[in-house]
Formats: structure tokens, sequence, C-alpha cells
């Protein structure tokens, strides 16, 4: 089977998953939903670039601090 085959077949219906799984699926779209619902300030004075605290160091002058 080719790897295009392969993918294809990942895209299958959720109707065959189990009963748990797709109760699993339907919360976890349910908490993006309400995650992207969230209307936050903006920071003032904050860092650029992606989330320190995210994506698990904080980069000071060029060196990455692992906290």
């Amino acid at each position: 089977m080719t790897e295009t085959a392969q993918r294809s077949d990942r895209k299958e219906p959720q109707a065959d998953l189990p009963p748990a799984a797709q109760r699993a699926l339907a919360e976890a779209a349910e908490r993006r939903k309400q995650a992207e619902a969230l209307d936050l300030p903006p920071e003032l004075g904050g860092r650029d670039g992606p989330e320190p605290v995210r994506y698990g160091d904080w980069e000071k002058k060029g060196i990455a601090i692992d906290f």
C-alpha cells in the first residue's frame, strides 16, 4: 500500500470508532470551540514571539533558559 493510500484510509468517517472515542472527540471539539470564544485583553509590555510558558523555555538576549 502506498503512503498516499494509507493517508486516505485514515480519513474514514468516525462512525466506526467506539462510542467512548466519539464522545471524546465531541468533547474536544467543544473545548476548542470554547477556547476560541475567549476574549482576552491584549498583553501590554510582553515579549515578542511565541508564549514562553507554552513552549517550555524563555529566551533572554538570545539565550534559551529552561525553567
